[in-house]
């Protein structure tokens, strides 16, 4: 279920654009509904309440959002039982949508009632063809090839602390987390990739969304995605320690990308915006 490749676009949002209607905020559901045809009318979006406990309040939330932008050609489609990924009217439902928009929550409920079901084929396959998909705090975490289920903020890296399992592997060999700066998940997403370091970590911040199209992605909104690789990395104690115990590691990379910054995950480097257009924000303000 590679999909780096997509033709599609995959839109990550580190939280908080439904709660804090921002002009960021809005820039990502426009930017979400230009990618899905909404501009030609063509739209079909589904809010997809999976992750959440609460469907009925995350619906009438995104109703708000999709209602500042004028914009109502949308249906929340809630699964709450794995049986319902197999259930023909939601496979044609998904079949047929130019968008979908996965809400916050858990990103356990993504995994253990999607992962490997028809459903979860349906959407892994369209991620090579037309569809395009959105998903916010653990909506975004769930399209990674590992997702983060526990680990505490505000923390240094240490053995032990971070619990991780299979994402729905819509981003290959990645580990995305969010709520980043806000949150103060560096040391926690550090960590997870100490013990993972084959994979790229990405932590992105409220109101801010990396969009993923032909194996690269560009950062919109208010704040930044910082990238973690661990490709030069060659020294680490982690196998030596006991759990609780520091992790060291050298020859981290970290990228910090504001808006307009790009990032290629295939060579794994960053893409700097471009200085005509830095200084022309400048002179802008």
């Amino acid at each position: 279920m590679k999909s780096s490749k997509a033709k599609c676009a995959l839109i990550a949002i580190g939280g908080g654009e439904s709660s804090d209607i921002t002009k960021d905020s809005i820039e990502i559901v426009e930017k979400f509904l230009e990618l899905a045809k909404g501009a030609s009318g063509k739209a079909n979006i589904l809010v997809m309440t999976v992750a959440t406990n609460d469907p009925k309040e995350a619906g009438e939330r995104y109703a708000k959002l999709f209602e500042r932008v004028k914009f109502n050609n949308f249906e929340v489609l809630d699964i709450s039982l794995r049986e319902q990924s197999f259930a023909p009217e939601i496979l044609q439902k998904v079949e047929q949508a130019t968008g979908l928009y996965f809400t916050g929550g858990d990103q356990l409920h993504v995994t253990t009632l999607m992962g490997g079901t028809p459903l979860h084929e349906i959407i892994a396959r369209r991620c090579n063809e037309d569809l395009v998909i959105a998903g916010t705090s653990a909506g975004a975490m769930m399209m990674s090839s590992a997702t983060l289920v526990s680990g505490e903020s505000d923390t240094a890296p240490r053995h032990d602390a971070v619990d991780v399992a299979p994402g729905m592997n819509l981003l290959h060999d990645t580990m995305i987390d969010t709520h980043f700066s806000q949150r103060g998940r560096h040391g926690r997403l550090l960590s997870a990739i100490a013990h993972n370091p084959q994979i790229l970590g990405i932590g992105i911040d409220e109101r801010t969304a990396m969009i993923v199209r032909d194996g690269k992605f560009e950062v919109i909104g208010e704040g930044s995605v910082t990238v973690v690789c661990a490709k030069d990395s060659a020294h680490t104690n982690l196998p030596y320690i006991k759990k609780d115990e520091a992790i060291g590691i050298f020859n981290v990379n970290f990228h910090v990308l504001p808006k307009g910054y790009k990032y290629d995950l295939k060579k794994r480097e960053p893409i700097a915006q471009s200085q005509k257009k830095m200084m022309a924000a400048t002179n802008e303000e």
